[in-house]
């Protein structure tokens, strides 16, 4: 048995509506279940999210506030007084800024925009930017991705002089800024039809209203700042990025081309390529720096300009990709040293950790450990932390943090994700609060994470005609994920490792004639994993991989599963020994050996190996606690296989070693063997012990073999057996050879060494599966009544 690493859940389907949408829309089944399974159950719902188009976009007025931004922004315009676009530094608040910018340039306005340092300044608005505005002669000022929560600010810009127009994205607290306008889809009582923009989003319907007309040419800008995000593609985010992706394809902006050049993007541009190339080379300036270079790249009209920011960016993005690295590892390190009962939530904190990347190693240690982890950078003062926080579903980030008010003098953030500040000191105490929090909240399936299946098909429905369907859906983010389609009763082949650090796995998927690539990304730990058998299960990604202008469909491998008993054919290992260490792990494991020499020598090395038990052999004392059982020699009778096995019905591994012993026999002698040395009895009526080596020259024999005979002839009373030798019996009665237990024992000795040692996997897993524990669990219940 290999377990899955995550717990699968099938999307529920309704069957009714599936059947209405493929009449309606002529969609195939697997489509229309998957609609329908996302909340997209009628026609007009469907044909909205596979063929939306520039018609679709909500009248941008309907958002709350737009009107009376949009007037004196105009007025500003018209009456040449300068506006400062206030932006942010993460992917979302660049975009928005670049979007803001382009949109004041077509507007014929005079402006400027600033963006907050994240080391210096904080995020938000800060007061010593706006008293350093109006000093500037700045009247208006335009925020982008922000200032929903800057109550204070705003109240010290209008006494500066300023007035505050917000466009924001994030959760409104209890009391807003007295701005002169907010716009913001989730501020209360707003009635625009969708609330899940992103910063770059807000910004592109501000364009829209404040042109007059759609704005195609920021499309492409769009589409990054909402992808990057991680805010879910439905609805109005949806046609942003479908219709941005297309834009980015044909986009006349030099600073994403370069960016595309430097990412590496030919061809169709995918979510994907934002979510790992632009997004992150966008993001790490500001992680790092300051978030200018970014801005600056994208508003440019100068393809050399936009070409040297793009390198710049990506050298900041490897810079970054190495701090996360060294951090994550030191991050790591700790927990694994941490007590098990400090690891229910991860609270780590050090010294010298870039307080813009800790967010992605809190990341990477829910990956890693699926808890919620909390990563606190040590301030250069020795005396406060900063940290973010990840979070695992059923578990409130920022309700447990709720908890901790009391010694969290600056914090904030959502269900998933949050920030704080507190001293150093009370560091330990948080850890102890969080970690009660989860014992408290949280079950021990609630720490396996969840994988939605979405699909079931077949390995003959996993075709290019299938995937190209599945396509439809695209692009693929949050709230619209790549279909998870569920194969059953596979077989995996050709299982290699393959990357340069060898740590991804690829395969050949079977089932019958039919056949598919696999690859399953950083899973190549699981290769001893797997058996040779037709039973795995594996939930994946249907994509096309494209070589040499060849399209071939491939499933990237999420998950695996490996169902029931699993028989590992370890025969004709060089060393035995290299195959115990290998097993010496976390999972408990009995080790067989029937032959005592083997046992003796093992039990010299016992301490060798310390999570491996040795099992008595056909004691029927009860089965030990292990899992995986090693059947390490060959057994002298299937009887003792049967009966040692009898325990272990519930094992979830065998691994079959059965080393090759030396036996006096390598084939039972024929009949006319049998004959040929009677034949000499009856003619010499006497052989010595010592004798018995030159009879077996005469008839063409091992010494072993005319031993063998002559014992079995001693059984069956054909002759008797002295000291001395073997002397013809008087008058013996007629018997057949398998009278003779000796004969029997030796045919199913040889019998079973070749079905054991010689067959093939299959008829080797048949074979352990059918006649040793089926059998001898039919026996035990026998033997029970």
């Amino acid at each position: 048995m290999l377990r899955s690493k995550t717990r699968w859940i099938m999307e529920k389907q309704d069957e009714d509506k599936v059947l209405e949408l493929q009449r309606e829309l002529q969609l195939s089944p697997l489509l229309a279940g998957l609609l329908t399974s996302r909340g997209i159950d009628t026609p007009q719902k469907a044909r909205k999210f596979l063929h939306g188009g520039t018609a679709d976009f909500y009248d941008p007025f309907l958002l709350s506030g737009m009107d009376k931004a949009i007037s004196r922004t105009k007025e500003a315009i018209h009456q040449g007084e300068p506006i400062l676009i206030y932006g942010d530094y993460d992917a979302d608040g660049v975009t928005s800024t670049s979007i803001m910018i382009h949109t004041m340039r077509l507007a014929g306005a005079t402006f400027q925009y600033y963006i907050p340092n994240r080391f210096t300044e904080g995020y938000g608005l800060n007061v010593e930017a706006l008293i350093k505005a109006a000093g500037n002669g700045f009247g208006l000022v335009i925020t982008v991705d922000t200032g929903i929560s800057a109550v204070e600010e705003v109240e010290k810009a209008k006494e500066l002089g300023l007035d505050i127009i917000i466009t924001d994205h994030h959760e409104p607290p209890s009391e807003l800024p007295d701005a002169y306008a907010v716009v913001n889809p989730k501020k209360p009582g707003c009635t625009y039809p969708f609330d899940m923009l992103a910063g770059a989003g807000v910004a592109f319907k501000f364009a829209h209203a404040l042109l007059g007309e759609f704005p195609h040419q920021l499309l492409d800008i769009a589409a990054i700042g909402t992808i990057a995000d991680l805010v879910p593609l439905i609805d109005e985010n949806r046609l942003i990025a479908k219709l941005g992706l297309q834009a980015i394809d044909q986009t006349a902006n030099p600073g994403i081309q370069a960016l595309k050049k430097i990412c590496g993007v030919e061809g169709k541009s995918t979510a994907y390529d934002i979510g790992f190339g632009m997004g992150p080379r966008i993001n790490a300036t500001g992680r790092l720096e300051t978030a200018d270079r970014a801005v600056k790249m994208l508003v440019t009209d100068k393809p050399e300009v936009a070409e040297k920011y793009a390198e710049e960016l990506d050298a900041l993005n490897k810079e970054r990709q190495e701090l996360v690295e060294s951090i994550a590892e030191q991050a790591i390190a700790m927990v694994l040293d941490m007590p098990e009962d400090e690891r229910n939530v991860i609270v780590v904190a050090g010294e010298g950790w870039n307080e813009g990347v800790i967010g992605i190693v809190a990341s990477r240690l829910v990956e890693k450990f699926y808890r919620p982890s909390i990563v606190l950078s040590i301030h250069e003062d020795g005396l406060k932390v900063k940290g973010s926080a990840r979070s695992i579903a059923g578990f409130n980030m920022y309700e447990a943090l709720v908890t901790c008010d009391d010694i969290l003098p600056h914090y904030g953030g959502h269900p998933m994700a949050a920030g704080m500040t507190l001293a150093l000191a009370d560091v330990p105490e948080l850890r102890q609060r969080l970690n009660q929090v989860a014992s408290e909240w949280l079950t021990e399936e609630d720490y396996t994470p969840v994988t939605r299946v979405d699909a079931q098909c077949s390995l003959q429905d996993a075709s290019l005609d299938t995937i190209d369907q599945l396509q439809l859906l695209a692009p693929f983010g949050i709230g619209n994920p790549s279909p998870r389609i569920l194969i059953e009763e596979v077989e995996l082949a050709n299982t290699r490792t393959i990357g340069r650090d060898k740590n991804h796995l690829k395969c050949e998927i079977r089932q019958g004639e039919h056949s598919l690539d696999g690859i399953a990304f950083k899973m190549a730990d699981i290769i001893t994993d797997l058996s040779l058998m037709p039973e795995v299960r594996l939930v994946g990604e249907l994509n096309v991989n494209e070589w040499n202008n060849t399209r071939r469909p491939q499933i990237t491998i999420k998950d695996i599963e490996v169902p029931g008993l699993q028989i590992f054919d370890w025969r004709g290992s060089r060393s035995r020994e290299e195959r115990l260490d290998q097993l010496d792990g976390d999972v408990p494991a009995g080790l067989f050996v029937f032959r005592k020499h083997n046992l003796e020598a093992l039990q010299q090395k016992k301490p060798r190996w310390q999570n491996i038990k040795l099992c008595p052999v056909s004691t029927g004392t009860g089965a030990l606690d292990v899992r995986y059982i090693i059947l390490y020699d060959l057994p002298r009778s299937l009887a003792e296989l049967k009966s040692s096995l009898a325990d272990y019905a519930n094992a979830e591994r065998i691994y079959c070693l059965f080393s090759e012993e030396k036996n006096a026999l390598q084939a039972i002698p024929s009949r006319e063997h049998f004959k040929e040395i009677y034949k000499a009895m009856a003619q010499h009526k006497f052989v010595k012990k010592q004798d018995i080596a030159q009879l077996a020259r005469a008839k063409a024999l091992e010494p072993g073999a005319a031993a063998f005979i002559l014992a079995v002839f001693a059984e069956l009373e054909f002759l008797n057996k002295s000291e001395e030798g073997y002397r013809l019996a008087d008058q013996p009665a007629r018997r057949d050879l398998t009278e003779s237990s000796l004969y029997q024992l030796q045919r199913e000795t040889l019998e079973l060494e070749t079905e054991l040692l010689y067959s093939s996997y299959a008829s080797l897993q048949q074979f352990i599966k059918q006649r040793c524990l089926k059998q001898a669990a039919q026996e035990e219940m026998v033997h029970g009544l």
